[in-house]
């Protein structure tokens, strides 16, 4: 099933324009939504999951009106948001036991094939008796998975899953996603670039409730080959540097010298080298273009 939506906004009575004239298709497989704090990305999540109305357009999920059918496609969608609570004295068995009695399943004996089914999925069996409050970052998100596939969904939404998550428990999680996103469309919000290098097949740069790029990782970093330069400086030349060239980034080297990765079509300074494109470079180039030029 394909999510088409087309010419969505949403301005906030604060006159924020979180969602400007958006357009875009996106497929089976996992989907990485890539965007600074504040681009929108939560914002069009959020109207996505039926949570808020747009002020304009469409969204449609297969054969499904989401705007006018939001009920429709609840029935088959699994929601993460940034943070969300649990009830603090129950264990995730149980948990998922009550979750699973809300979304339908009322035999008692189905309801714990399929508890057990996502706690498996999810690498929480050993936990299952486990008070949730209890649960570490990672757990209370691998946890936010297990309780969203009780409906089988079809349409997942993550919103910045990994954030202050320390690097197994991310990697953990991701392996979970990985699992569970291979059958069904799963919308992945980030604004760690590192999320979407790993996980993602398609990516959108989102800024200003505006789609930047739309491409595949491996598409996206084909497209600068022979445009990205890196060069050692010294600390007190970056000024300069940034002056005359179009720098990307830098990074502290152990001798305390900066490692500074330029785009540009050609360089006649012989002190450049032509290095692979990184993911990371994609993502600033957007994000450069994407400033306001000042008068």
């Amino acid at each position: 099933m394909k999510l088409v939506i087309k010419d969505l906004t949403k301005t906030y009575k604060n006159g924020v324009k979180a969602i400007d004239n958006l357009n875009l298709e996106i497929g089976t497989g996992m989907f990485g939504l890539l965007g600074p704090n504040g681009a929108g990305k939560s914002s069009l999540m959020r109207t996505i999951a039926t949570l808020q109305s747009p002020d304009s357009g469409s969204i449609m999920f297969g054969d499904i009106n989401v705007l006018e059918d939001k009920m429709a496609l609840r029935r088959i969608l699994g929601y993460l948001p940034q943070s969300f609570g649990v009830y603090p004295k129950m264990s995730a068995e149980a948990l998922l036991d009550y979750f699973a009695t809300l979304k339908g399943v009322a035999s008692k004996s189905d309801r714990a094939v399929l508890v057990n089914e996502v706690l498996e999925i999810t690498n929480l069996s050993d936990v299952r008796k486990k008070n949730v409050a209890g649960y570490s970052g990672g757990m209370k998100q691998r946890f936010g998975i297990a309780q969203l596939l009780l409906n089988s969904p079809k349409l997942i939404i993550v919103d910045e899953p990994t954030a202050g998550l320390d690097p197994a428990e991310r990697h953990r999680f991701l392996n979970v996603l990985r699992e569970v996103g291979t059958n069904c469309t799963v919308i992945f919000s980030t604004h760690i670039v590192e999320d979407v290098k790993e996980l993602c097949n398609e990516m959108a740069i989102l800024n200003g409730g505006r789609i930047l790029k739309h491409s595949t990782p491996s598409k996206a970093r084909e497209e600068l080959s022979g445009k990205i330069w890196t060069k050692i400086i010294e600390r007190d030349n970056l000024e300069e540097n940034e002056a005359k060239y179009n720098v990307l980034s830098s990074n502290y080297n152990e001798d305390n010298t900066l490692n500074i990765r330029v785009f540009s079509d050609q360089l006649a300074d012989a002190d450049f080298k032509s290095t692979e494109p990184q993911l990371d470079d994609v993502y600033f180039i957007a994000l450069r273009q994407d400033e306001p030029v000042l008068s």
